[in-house]
């Protein structure tokens, strides 16, 4: 599978394309997990051969329509690991546990955007809508959702951000970002004028940082988007 960005016996993280699903993939979507123990058994089933039943497992979701750094456990033992990992609370002072970075191609906004802000919103899932909603103050049913973002261009008509994500919540980017007025490129659920030809949505997952499940280096992947259009070319560029 040629992309998949780091395997050990533990865990494998693969560049996710739009479209895929990394668990419970409905009809007409990639199941992913599935792909990527064919991808291992085709190998030679240096990893695939002992897979216990519910592996390759996503340790951290990724929504359909994003692409980017997509993590999976391979053993009991990396699941429950790295799940504590990405579920674990940073103390004061302390580096966090996980480092996640996307890129983010919105809109122009008609009002002018910080350059730069760490967003705090509280945030409630709507399940019968599948969306979720950020607030300004807490209340119930409502968890705390933390980003920093930075411009890092503008072009004629969108703005080019990387963001750093401290916590993760369901659709979190997408509506904080809608919260202050930005709209994803693509992303008609949360106020985007019109959809991408692919179904997708422009945001990506360009890189992961996380603990290492067998007790070694800290482990570091980055993704370049897996479809390069003059768009994300750009972001390329101008991220060197």
């Amino acid at each position: 599978m040629s992309r998949i960005l780091y395997l050990d016996s533990e865990c494998v993280v693969v560049n996710k394309l739009a479209g895929e699903a990394v668990e419970g993939a409905a009809a007409g979507m990639g199941d992913l997990p599935r792909m990527i123990a064919d991808a291992l058994e085709r190998d030679g089933g240096k990893f695939a051969a002992a897979l216990p039943r519910g592996l390759p497992a996503a340790v951290h979701r990724l929504d359909v329509p994003v692409s980017g750094c997509a993590l999976f456990a391979l053993t009991p033992h990396a699941l429950a690991f790295l799940s504590a990992a990405f579920s674990g609370e940073k103390s004061a002072g302390a580096a966090p546990a996980v480092e996640k970075h996307y890129w983010a191609i919105t809109e122009k906004p008609q009002k002018e955007i910080a350059p730069a802000a760490a967003l705090t919103h509280w945030i409630q899932f709507d399940a019968k809508k599948n969306k979720s909603f950020a607030f300004d103050e807490g209340g119930p049913g409502r968890k705390k959702a933390e980003l920093k973002y930075r411009l890092a261009g503008t072009g004629t008509n969108y703005l080019f951000f990387d963001v750093e994500l401290i916590t993760g919540r369901h659709h979190q980017i997408r509506c904080q970002f809608e919260r202050v007025g930005l709209r994803i490129k693509g992303d008609l659920k949360y106020g985007a004028r019109r959809s991408e030809l692919n179904g997708g949505i422009r945001l990506h997952a360009r890189s992961l940082a996380f603990p290492n499940p067998s007790g070694g280096e800290r482990i570091r992947v980055q993704a370049d988007p897996p479809s390069l259009d003059n768009l994300w070319k750009f972001f390329l560029e101008i991220s060197q």
